[in-house]
């Protein structure tokens, strides 16, 4: 890849990414595949990219930056990894999806459930989203309840049930957050505080002897970082076993991230159906749910509840997972504990001197940069960040050759590619960003 390049000015469209981005917008909706793509939040056009490599990424353009997208989370390894290239490559070989169960899909599942013991059995989907659907689907048909609980600021994918505004702030039902989820659809999901007990509480004494779920992200990382305050997550446990209603960690962001055994390892917690996304699959479009033997039983064909998918358990996905999971010893956490450590230490100097109030939060290698005085406890005070603040953050941080997630409300991703020199380059872009 050729050195960094900076480039032009903000909405500036020039080269070969400007043609393609037309293109795109003649294709697709605001000229994207998902929304965050866009770019709109930070005044910039998006990106092109056409290749990564360990920790940069290259646009159209031929401009290389060092990347804290990470592919939103799964490129812990870095970016075209031999390893996970050459295992794509076999399993390939071998053809695509063959229509029946492979050997490589039990490989992967004795992997994760060795890491993760709570999911004593599993089942693939397609994705993060369809993994929190159905374990929904899953605890509904095991408690014989309806409703769902979920934290205010959390992400659990664009299922119709979970889209729904926060309301009050109270334990109240949920109103629809997107045109074409009705409201029977978002009816029966509440929406409660995070780190909030009395919420919890108030909506169990409102709703006994109803709720189906609890649904809480391992580390809340869709609002930025917000770590689950002291016990939090113990206490959140316990109380949900105590009241017969069912705990879902979704992990699709923590899972193999912020320990290998995710969350529920870093917090010593058991739930009772886990969600896990692409970090599974090395980046390859995958999902996986799981939860006890007899709850899992459940499941089709065993089981009532109904769940399928044709590229459930795609090999090149599988492939890509056992790859990926092999190369995660434990030198390479404590190598992401370690450089998180050390860009969180950089970032709050680098702030410090250039006189700039902001918030840095981080478990592991997740880490986010509030533009806000104190460290946010819930979404709500998330959302109270200065938004322009962290867009001229991030366009000053690009001009430096440094990509950063588009949004002041998602998380950092450091991988294990990223190097001392890396991280001491992202700081000393900061020093000059943050008097942007």
């Amino acid at each position: 890849m050729s050195v960094h390049t900076p480039l032009g000015a903000p909405g500036a469209a020039t080269g070969r990414q400007a043609l393609l981005r037309q293109d795109a917008e003649g294709l697709f909706p605001g000229g994207v595949n998902s929304p965050v793509r866009a770019f709109r939040s930070v005044g910039r056009p998006p990106l092109i990219l056409t290749g990564g490599s360990g920790c940069r990424v290259q646009d159209a353009d031929g401009n290389v930056y060092l990347d804290y997208i990470g592919s939103w989370g799964p490129a812990i390894l870095g970016h075209g990894r031999q390893e996970v290239v050459d295992a794509v490559r076999g399993a390939a070989l071998n053809g695509f999806a063959l229509g029946a169960t492979s050997p490589l899909e039990i490989e992967l599942a004795q992997r994760i459930r060795a890491a993760v013991p709570s999911m004593q059995r599993m089942r693939f989907v397609s994705s993060g989203t369809e993994a929190v659907m159905s374990a929904i689907r899953l605890a509904r048909g095991g408690t014989g309840r309806e409703i769902v609980v979920k934290f205010a600021g959390g992400y659990h994918g664009h299922g119709d049930s979970l889209l729904v505004d926060a309301g009050s702030g109270l334990a109240t039902l949920g109103m629809p957050g997107s045109a074409g989820v009705t409201r029977g659809a978002a009816h029966d999901t509440i929406v409660v505080p995070y780190n909030d007990r009395a919420a919890i509480t108030a909506a169990f004494e409102t709703y006994p002897g109803r709720i189906a779920c609890v649904i809480a992200e391992g580390v809340v990382a869709n609002v930025g970082v917000v770590p689950p305050d002291p016990e939090y997550l113990e206490w959140l446990r316990a109380f949900t076993a105590s009241s017969g209603t069912l705990l879902i960690l979704d992990e699709v962001i923590s899972g193999f991230r912020v320990a290998r055994g995710g969350a529920q390892e870093r917090y010593a917690i058991a739930p009772d159906i886990t969600t896990l996304g692409k970090i599974i699959g090395g980046g390859m479009p995958v999902g996986a749910y799981g939860a006890s033997r007899e709850l899992m039983a459940l499941i089709a064909p065993e089981g009532p509840v109904y769940q399928a998918g044709t590229l459930s358990g795609h090999p090149l996905a599988m492939a890509a997972g056992i790859a990926t999971l092999d190369l995660l010893t434990p030198d390479v956490y404590e190598g992401l504990e370690r450089a998180g450590a050390r860009l969180e230490a950089g970032l709050r100097e680098a702030a410090a001197e250039a006189g700039r109030e902001v918030a840095i939060t981080r478990v592991g290698s997740l880490l986010t940069v509030f533009f806000r005085s104190g460290a946010p406890t819930n979404g709500a005070e998330a959302l109270a960040s200065d938004r322009d603040a962290y867009g001229r953050f991030f366009r000053a941080m690009l001009d430096e050759g440094v990509l950063l997630p588009p949004s002041q409300f998602e998380a950092w991703f450091l991988g294990a590619a990223h190097s001392d020199s890396d991280l001491d380059a992202t700081v000393a872009a900061a020093r000059r960003a943050f008097r942007a």
